[in-house]
């Protein structure tokens, strides 16, 4: 092959490879909100085209117009439905509904999952939810995951973490680890690694634990 042909043929692939990097966490993020939206007019949509229904007019017919109004009238409900939800008397009923949906064999499961996830996404940066580096699969070879919770071993009484190990690129499917805590090293900034596939992050990391500090020996006396 041809010097010129191969020099041609890598500047295409870095070019190719830099155009993903720029582009990539773009693209993600245009799907992520894409996702979004077309949830939120998906469900609002059926009360908008009743009420078109009911009062035809022009332009409230128009089909690019029905999707935003849908968006707005479902963060219209969201927001009344937190707002009553904070309340006391809000509160109290949406316990007893929980409660209701605990007694049903295959929705509590569902709900209960759900609803421990959502409350990890949307936990402050304060609680112990943090990003960690774990042996995984072997030991030697460190996987990035976030450390979701805390608990103690019945038998023993040793500081265990529930470690959730999200898989690259595609960090919807994840692993969820239960280790000893003096197995895990915290680091920073490594959540670029995951949807990049490690080609986005930082210089520096994390990667072994601070060494412990230990008194010098003094030397033998010599008689």
């Amino acid at each position: 092959m041809k010097p010129v042909l191969v020099h041609s043929l890598r500047s295409l692939q870095r070019n190719i490879l830099a155009g993903i990097i720029t582009i990539g966490p773009l693209f993600v993020t245009y799907l992520i909100f894409s996702f979004v939206f077309r949830s939120l007019a998906k469900a609002g949509l059926p009360a908008v085209q009743f009420v078109a229904g009911i009062f035809p007019r022009a332009w409230l017919s128009q089909p690019w117009l029905q999707p935003l109004l849908a968006v707005l009238l479902t963060l219209v409900v969201l927001y009344v439905a937190g707002r009553v939800t904070s309340q006391v008397i809000g509160r109290q009923a949406f316990e007893l509904f929980e409660a209701v949906l605990e007694r049903l064999p295959f929705v509590a499961k569902v709900y209960t999952s759900v609803r421990q996830l959502l409350d990890t996404m949307m936990a402050k940066k304060e609680t112990s939810q943090r990003v960690v580096l774990v042996d995984f699969p072997i030991v030697g070879q460190k996987s990035i995951g976030f450390l979701t919770r805390t608990m103690n071993d019945s038998t023993t009484g040793e500081a265990l973490g529930a470690v959730l190990l999200p898989n690259a690129i595609n960090p919807t499917s994840a692993f969820l680890q239960v280790l000893p805590l003096d197995r895990v090293t915290e680091t920073d900034q490594a959540m670029s690694m995951l949807l990049t596939g490690g080609a986005v992050g930082p210089d520096t990391i994390r990667y072994s634990k601070p060494a412990l500090a230990t008194e010098p020996v003094e030397p033998p006396e010599v008689l």
